[in-house]
């Protein structure tokens, strides 16, 4: 396996506008940023990636923009970008930039230029279909696509003025760009080199598997039943027929000339043969992408992200296996994540975030990622173990997300005579809302939790738990075990130390498939073999370790802040939540 730089690196996902603002209008800014260097330097961090600052009218928080190449001024000016890097190469800390070029905002130039008429230059920039006609002859959206954030609706938008409809995937304040027209693919390879050339060290690309259309367009198959008028439409852009294509022309014509990391958000595409394609090392067109099954875990499968099932031990154990034993094999490069901010807490989602259990739940978390194979990400509070906000939180007033709020206007539309069904939607909500991790960062105890100045309106109400969960707490934590952050900071240090074992190493899953139990065996050709135990359950189990294998030692757990007491061979005892990390003989 080859090795890489950005193989190594540990990212750190910052959502600018929750992050920390300095000049007190409620929205972080990216002073605020370079105001937290040292911080995130102590954790362990490589590489900076920051959400969408672009200039936007904030339709869907930033990833709707209206100048790629200007910062938006409730963020700063490109001159404190130009700062920002300057401080991060101080700490020998590398930024990566948001690139969202699916579509871009209903406000952008470009946009104004192609709705002004249909013989306008920039007409074919933009994707523009005519109507259907209804039988008293108005005028109905091309094809039956769903809104990919409020299914309900139409992907379409209509444009009175000049009688067509153009596709808006996302929201309507959100047109799709035409990658068939290749003047639009040398203005995107224009906005890449802008900010290579100013610094930046690569990109994550936001959708960038849904650039390509099937040219048909045809109606997609009534998946969410026959009561719906509009149905997710994925089969006809997600991996589209040219998608390859296009992002070989990216990296030709830009990539390869700046040695740019990249990492791809590919929705929907789970297939290990196409996503080997796309990074498989020499001949893949991206570094990595990440892989959405952890975080989909929870969805129903074929229905949309907004829904819930149960999930269990055995489905994560697959999950992993496959992704860790796909990558190694067939020599492609993963991506570790458990956190976004498309996603709610993982401590709330996928353990238990009581006051009780959130630290060793968190901690948990943390050891299974900083031993898988592939590039780590870190999303901000994750470090923390930030967990979803209350459900008392009122849909109506503090949920922000466009998504959460045609979630919750199309379930109080159709359920609003239904008590029960209504109620099971509002756990959807309080589960799954990617608002959840768009609370501002809990700094410390103090007012707005050191996210801004007292007396200051956040942008986003605070979550309640901050007096008890914030990194000013956490970083001075001189209790029996570790706080999370504690526990982050050593396992990124453990990770990097043993590089040949948990970056690059061999993959096992180790007994039976459990309902509580997740072990594997990661093996590396300097630091030898190392097991990890991880009960995912709030239960005491007695795990039995395979007779062929022996501890040497065990070298660090959730539960103690030394070296873990247990049994080297034979049956192991895990308390709720509990994780342990060993050398074998």
């Amino acid at each position: 396996m080859s090795e890489s730089w950005w193989k190594e690196a540990v990212i750190y996902q910052i959502y600018p506008s929750s992050f920390k603002d300095t000049n007190n209008d409620g929205w972080g800014d990216i002073k605020g940023i370079t105001s937290k260097l040292d911080y995130l330097k102590d954790l362990g961090i490589d590489i900076l990636w920051v959400s969408p600052m672009y200039k936007s009218p904030q339709a869907d928080m930033g990833y709707d923009i209206s100048d790629y190449k200007t910062i938006d001024p409730i963020y700063g000016s490109n001159e404190d970008i130009d700062t920002l890097v300057s401080e991060l190469k101080r700490r020998d800390i590398k930024l990566m930039m948001d690139l969202v070029v699916n579509h871009t905002s209903e406000e952008h130039a470009w946009f104004l230029e192609s709705r002004s008429s249909k013989d306008n230059p920039k007409r074919e920039w933009y994707i523009w279909k005519d109507p259907k006609r209804d039988e008293d002859d108005k005028p109905q959206p091309p094809n039956n696509w769903s809104q990919i954030l409020g299914e309900a609706n139409s992907a379409w938008t209509y444009d009175e003025k000049t009688d067509q409809y153009y596709l808006s995937l996302f929201t309507p304040e959100q047109p799709d760009l035409n990658w068939e027209n290749p003047d639009v693919r040398a203005a995107v390879h224009d906005v890449m080199r802008f900010w290579l050339d100013k610094g930046a060290c690569g990109y994550r690309m936001d959708v960038i598997n849904l650039i390509s259309k099937d040219q048909r367009f045809p109606d997609a198959e009534p998946s969410l039943g026959p009561d719906r008028k509009y149905h997710p439409g994925g089969k006809y852009f997600i991996n589209g027929p040219r998608m390859h294509e296009y992002l070989q022309e990216i990296k030709h014509e830009v990539l390869e000339k700046y040695g740019a990391v990249t990492v791809g958000e590919m929705p929907g595409v789970s297939d290990v043969d196409e996503i080997i394609k796309t990074v498989k090392s020499g001949t893949g067109e991206l570094s990595m992408i990440f892989i959405f099954d952890i975080v989909d875990i929870d969805n129903v499968p074929g229905k949309v992200r907004m829904t819930l099932q149960d999930w269990s031990v055995k489905d994560l154990r697959r999950i992993v296996s496959k992704w860790q034993k796909a990558m190694i094999e067939k020599e492609g490069w993963n991506s570790v994540f458990c956190e976004n901010h498309d996603n709610p807490r993982s401590v709330s989602r996928y353990t238990d975030d009581s006051d009780e259990y959130r630290t060793y739940g968190a901690t948990l978390l943390a050891l299974m990622q900083t031993t898988l194979n592939g590039t780590l990400y870190v999303y901000q509070g994750e470090e923390l173990g930030m967990r979803n906000f209350p459900k008392s939180w009122d849909p109506l007033k503090d949920y922000k997300d466009i998504e959460a709020i045609n979630f919750w206007k199309k379930s109080l539309d159709l359920y609003g005579n239904d008590p029960e069904e209504l109620a099971r939607q509002r756990k959807v909500l309080e589960k799954k809302a990617r608002d959840h991790a768009r609370t501002p960062m809990q700094w410390n105890a103090g007012p707005n939790a050191g996210f801004a100045d007292e007396g200051v309106k956040p942008w986003m109400r605070v979550n309640d738990d901050y007096r008890e969960v914030n990194a000013e707490k956490q970083l001075s934590d001189n209790s029996d075990g570790l706080s999370v952050w504690q526990f982050w900071q050593r396992g990124l240090a453990n990770r990097k130390m043993h590089k040949d074992v948990f970056t690059y190493g061999d993959f096992e899953d180790v007994g039976a498939e459990s309902e509580e139990i997740l072990a594997y065996i990661r093996t590396g050709k300097e630091s030898g073999r190392w097991l990890v135990v991880l009960n995912f359950s709030g239960k005491e189990v007695q795990w039995e370790m395979p007779k062929n294998i022996e501890v040497q030692g065990w070298m660090a757990g959730n539960y103690t802040k030394g070296k873990p007491d247990k049994p080297l061979k034979d049956s192991v005892a895990l308390h709720p939540w509990e994780g342990v990390l060993g050398r074998l003989v």
